[in-house]
């Protein structure tokens, strides 16, 4: 029986049915959590660094994100591209597209995880001297980065495996797994750094193995379906009517991905000649904004699987009224966490680390950049809509031109003829600014509710 049918046992909820505001909250929900979970898992390698070694190997963790997410983000958004296309042919109903995609889009991430591993291992000496990253945290950042690329093929396949299971509406069975391997994280970073004292390898070590286990409890969720979505390994291949279809969703998130995560490496290495406690502080702050601005985050991401599915089975006027809610509830949601953070930030800086230099920082990027997060959320949470109905391309565009291009000019000039810390921070708010201006103009303007009819499509 198919599952489409509705009945009581079928393993992956359709979101083109019943009420849409508890429909999209239900789906968004265990995002929420499984976000929280894997920044939860983030933060335990931060808060133990900062509290059993030195403020070196905090802050060689704790500023890697944009070195590490321009390895792997290029890939992971050609999977973003993918679960688009596997959410459209499921609201369609179309089984034999839906068993294609899926099966394209993880031989994809097989493929995308050994280029990674090794795209990593050659770049990161390279990438670190780029960054300017100072010689007190050099050995720090080459170790931790050495290991966790040397095992980044986990985290690619993780997330390739969770993308598939979320695009057919399953957004629960990932967040078990997360649950588990976030728990068995915190106890290895305790055991690795604070017991046996390996400092940065130890918190990398825990960070790859853990991301194994997701990713193999996820492989055999996907094995075990009883129903047609059912990873079957023999059926692994590239369908080129699939794969054409992932790379146009996907490609342009991907370079987008991997352009920002360039602007954001030009950005860093503004940081890095502050100084360690600059490095630090900055490090500290972005692990608060990323937690206390999970629940946008997750709003954003539930909306392409929502307004994918919908706009495959042609209920534009229910696609309409879902982005329109997502994208209200999550600026509204962001500004208030914004104003909280922004007389907040001194304390909760203190759980990351206790250098009053540091806190500093932190609080200074905080003043800045917190009042403005609801840009930052309208921006999301419209790049989200524009990809689940297929035009990825706008938020490529947009982005690059100025999360990139426009952020790494105004860095580079403004820093020399004010060189203060806050320069630097006003190339946030600036740049949401101006990306929610033209993610405005084109939700009001274009007609992105029919920018794809499945029935026209050459498969």
């Amino acid at each position: 029986m198919s599952i489409f049918k509705g009945h009581p046992g079928r393993q992956n909820p359709s979101l083109t049915e019943g009420p849409i505001i508890p429909g999209i909250l239900s789906f968004a929900l265990p995002l929420f959590l499984g976000q929280l979970l894997q920044q939860l898992y983030n933060m335990a390698d931060a808060w133990v660094l900062g509290n059993f070694a030195d403020n070196g190997a905090f802050a060689a963790v704790s500023s890697g994100g944009s070195l590490t997410f321009l390895v792997i983000g290029f890939f992971n958004g050609i999977a973003i591209g993918g679960g688009v296309i596997i959410s459209r042919y499921f609201g369609a109903k179309d089984e034999e597209n839906v068993v294609r995609a899926i099966h394209t889009n993880f031989l994809f991430g097989i493929i995308a995880s050994v280029l990674s591993t090794v795209v990593g291992l050659l770049l990161v000496p390279q990438l670190l001297q780029i960054m300017n990253t100072p010689e007190s945290v050099l050995p720090y950042s080459l170790t931790y980065f050495r290991i966790y690329f040397g095992g980044v093929f986990t985290v690619i396949l993780y997330n390739i495996c969770m993308a598939i299971m979320r695009s057919l509406g399953d957004s629960l069975h990932p967040l078990y797994y997360l649950i588990l391997s976030s728990i068995l994280n915190m106890a290895l970073d305790l055991l690795f750094v604070a017991g046996f004292h390996w400092g940065v390898a130890g918190a990398a070590v825990a960070t790859v193995l853990t991301q194994g286990i997701s990713f193999l409890l996820c492989l055999w969720r996907m094995c075990h379906l009883k129903d047609y979505t059912r990873l079957d390994f023999r059926k692994l291949r590239f369908y080129p009517s699939i794969l054409s279809q992932v790379v146009r969703q996907g490609l342009p998130t991907g370079v987008q991905n991997a352009v920002i995560s360039v602007g954001n490496l030009v950005v860093q290495s503004n940081i890095n000649s502050f100084g360690e406690f600059a490095m630090s502080g900055h490090g500290a702050y972005a692990k608060i904004e990323g937690l206390v601005f999970l629940p946008i985050t997750a709003m954003s991401m539930s909306l392409p699987t929502f307004i994918s599915q919908n706009l495959g089975a042609r209920q534009y006027d229910r696609a309409k009224k879902g982005a329109l809610f997502g994208i209200l509830s999550s600026m509204a949601l962001a500004e208030i966490v914004g104003v909280i953070f922004l007389f907040a930030a001194p304390p909760a800086l203190r759980f990351f680390v206790d250098e009053p230099q540091a806190i500093q920082f932190g609080a200074i990027q905080a003043r800045v950049v917190a009042p403005f997060f609801c840009l930052l959320a309208f921006s999301h949470c419209s790049a989200g809509v524009l990809r689940g109905c297929g035009k990825s391309f706008v938020p490529m565009v947009t982005m690059l031109a100025f999360w990139c291009c426009v952020r790494v000019t105004y860095v580079t000039l403004a820093t020399q003829v004010f060189p203060v810390f806050q320069t630097i921070s006003w190339a946030y708010p600036l740049t949401w600014s101006l990306s929610s201006v033209v993610f405005l103009l084109f939700l009001l303007k274009s007609d992105w509710l029919h920018a794809f009819d499945i029935g026209k499509e050459h498969l």
